[in-house]
């Protein structure tokens, strides 16, 4: 992934912006189920490439049946959970598979480790975002190229997640993918 700003939408209102912006990939948040048709059909008119947060869905369970329907029927560019079933499954269907993790406390960081090791997905996506202390700790420990989402609030967030050695960051923060569009 060549962006380094990856724009997530949660809202129609913020999907259509995306859809006017130079961006080639983002992600889209909170959905419901009836929306994904009509998502992916803007998307692939304005050339766009979507992610979905598989766990976000609403109307289906973020298994590997959800995520193989979502890939059949909608061709996602990727998918992003914290389900390795849902990981090992687009992985299975030729979709980017992104594994989102939390950095809560050191417990949750091994056994992150652990799992990502274990499920190997193409992207690992660690929130918060803004402890580039950790991401760097992660890269450290893993050979997974890492996307960065939550708390990340300023271009200097931005800046200092990229250094410590993220290769992208997730946000919903539009002033931010007007800085770096």
């Amino acid at each position: 992934m060549k962006q380094k700003i990856i724009p997530a939408s949660a809202n129609m209102k913020e999907f259509e912006q995306f859809l006017k912006s130079d961006f080639e990939i983002g992600v889209f948040l909170e959905i419901h189920i009836s929306q994904l048709k009509n998502i992916a059909t803007m998307a692939k008119h304005a050339g766009k490439k979507m992610i979905y947060h598989v766990d976000l869905i609403q109307g289906l369970k973020s298994d590997d049946f959800a995520t193989e329907y979502i890939c059949q029927e909608f061709k996602p560019y990727g998918l992003i959970s914290t389900k390795s079933s849902v990981i090992q499954k687009a992985k299975q269907k030729h979709v980017l598979a992104i594994q989102r993790v939390f950095l809560l406390d050191s417990h949750a960081i091994e056994k992150s480790i652990k799992l990502v090791k274990r499920t190997q997905p193409d992207y690992i996506e660690v929130l918060p975002g803004a402890m580039p202390w950790m991401i760097a700790e992660i890269k450290e420990k893993l050979d997974t190229p890492i996307l960065a989402g939550g708390l990340i609030r300023t271009e200097a967030d931005v800046e200092n997640a990229l250094k410590a050695g993220a290769t992208g960051i997730t946000t919903s923060k539009k002033e931010l993918w007007e800085n770096f569009e």
